[in-house]
C-alpha cells in the first residue's frame, strides 16, 4: 500500500556536502533586507514567470536578480522554489501518468534530478545567511528531502514549519505521509486528523487514516475509513482512485477477492492511466484465475510503466497458469534483469516521492 510548500525560522546557516545544507534555526532570526521598488519588481517579474510556469525563464531571471543583489535574501529562496518546480515538471514529462501512485521507473536521470534538488537545498541555505525564511520556504526545503529520500530531515524541517504555521492543512497531510512510510502509524493518524480538522473533507487525509489504521493491523477501523473516503467522493466531478485502489488492495490481502473485484474496477474507470489500479485488479483477476482479464490489465501496467520489475513477474505467473511457459520464462527473465536495475528503497515511501513530484 501506500508529500504546495513552507520554511521560518533559518537565521544562519553553512553549507555541509553530506547529505545537503545544514540549517541552523533561531527563534528570533534577523529581518529581511529593505530593497528598493525597483528590486521588489525584478522579483515580481520572477513570480509572474513562475506562476505562468515559464520556469526556465523564471529561474534566468531570478538568477539575472541574484548577481545584482546578492545578499538579498528574497531571490535565493526564491530560486529554491523555481528549482524545486523544475523537478516536478521534468517528473510529470517523464511520466505516463498523473497520479499519486508508485515512483515511475522513467523518472528524469537521477543524476540529473539530485543536482537540482540539492542546488534548491542551497540556494535555502544561501538566503538564509541573511534573511527570514517564511513557513512556506520551509516546506520546500522538507520536500527537497523526501525527494533525496532523507525523511529524517524532511520531518525535522516540516515539523517546524507547522510549528509556526499549525494551520497549514496540506503541511499536515505531508507529514502523515511521511509518518506512514516510516511506520510511525500512531504519529501518522494525529498527523492525518490534524489536516482534516482544517480540512475536513480532504479525501486523502481520510484515506491515509485508513492505510494508518491497516498498517496498525486494525483492519476494520481501516476499512471504515476508506469506505468513508469513497462515500465522500460520491457525486464529486472530480474523483481520485486512490481510496478504491487502497481498499481493493486490503480486500486482496483477506482473500476477499470479490468484495475487491467490484472497488478496483471502479478505481480503473476512474483513472484509466493509474498503473496501480491496473496492478492490484490484475492481481485479483489472478487470484480468481481470470487470467485472460489480469493479463489484459498488467499488459495495460506495462504499458503504461515498462520498467517496473513486479508487473513481469505477475505476468509470468498468468502465463504459467495458462500453460504458455515460453512466455512465461520471458517475463521471468525480464523481472529479473529489471529488478536488479532497481535502486533500494522504502516500498511504504514510493507514494510520498510520487505524490511530491505531482503535487
Amino acid at each position: 500500500m501506500k508529500v504546495a510548500f513552507a520554511f521560518f525560522l533559518l537565521a544562519a546557516s553553512r553549507f555541509s556536502q553530506v547529505p545537503g545544507p545544514s540549517l541552523q534555526t533561531s527563534e528570533n532570526p534577523p529581518a529581511n533586507q529593505a530593497v528598493a521598488p525597483s528590486t521588489n519588481r525584478d522579483l515580481a517579474t520572477a513570480r509572474n514567470l513562475l506562476a505562468r510556469s515559464e520556469l526556465a525563464e523564471a529561474e534566468k531571471s531570478v538568477r539575472h536578480y541574484i548577481a545584482q543583489h546578492p545578499n538579498v535574501s528574497d531571490g535565493h529562496f526564491l530560486l529554491g522554489l523555481i528549482l524545486f518546480r523544475e523537478v516536478q515538471s521534468l517528473a510529470r514529462s517523464s511520466s505516463s501518468y498523473f497520479s499519486p501512485g508508485d515512483l515511475p521507473s522513467t523518472a528524469i536521470d537521477a543524476q540529473s534530478r539530485e543536482k537540482k534538488i540539492r542546488a534548491s537545498l542551497d540556494a535555502f541555505t544561501e538566503g538564509a545567511k541573511s534573511g527570514k525564511p517564511s513557513a512556506d520556504d520551509l516546506k520546500i526545503v522538507a520536500l527537497d528531502y523526501v525527494l533525496l529520500e532523507d525523511y529524517a530531515d524532511a520531518d525535522k524541517w516540516l515539523s517546524l514549519a507547522l510549528e509556526w504555521n499549525p494551520r497549514d492543512s496540506e503541511g499536515w497531510y505531508y507529514l502523515g505521509r511521511i509518518k506512514y512510510g516510516e511506520n510511525r502509524f500512531e504519529e501518522a493518524i494525529i498527523a492525518f486528523q490534524k489536516c482534516l480538522e482544517l480540512r475536513p473533507n480532504y479525501i486523502l487525509a481520510m484515506n491515509g487514516v485508513g492505510l494508518s489504521y491497516a498498517g496498525l493491523n486494525k483492519n476494520a477501523e481501516a476499512i471504515s475509513w476508506l469506505q468513508k473516503a469513497i462515500s465522500f467522493e460520491n457525486g464529486a466531478a472530480q474523483k481520485t482512485p486512490e481510496p478504491y485502489i487502497d481498499l481493493g488492495d486490503l480486500l486482496g490481502q483477506q482473500a476477499r477477492f470479490e468484495e475487491a473485484l467490484s472497488v478496483l474496477q471502479e478505481a480503473v474507470a476512474i483513472d484509466p492511466k493509474n498503473i496501480r489500479a491496473h496492478e492490484k485488479l490484475g492481481k485479483t483477476y489472478l487470484s480468481l484465475d481470470r487470467l485472460t482479464d489480469s493479463e489484459h490489465e498488467l499488459k495495460t501496467a506495462i504499458s503504461l510503466d515498462p520498467g517496473q520489475a513486479r508487473f513481469h513477474y505477475l505476468l509470468s505467473q498468468v502465463y504459467r497458469k495458462l500453460g504458455r511457459l515460453e512466455s512465461a520464462k520471458s517475463e521471468l527473465a525480464q523481472f529479473e534483469a529489471l529488478k536488479a536495475k532497481e535502486p533500494p528503497r522504502k516500498p511504504g515511501m514510493q507514494s510520498i516521492l510520487r505524490f511530491v513530484e505531482d503535487h
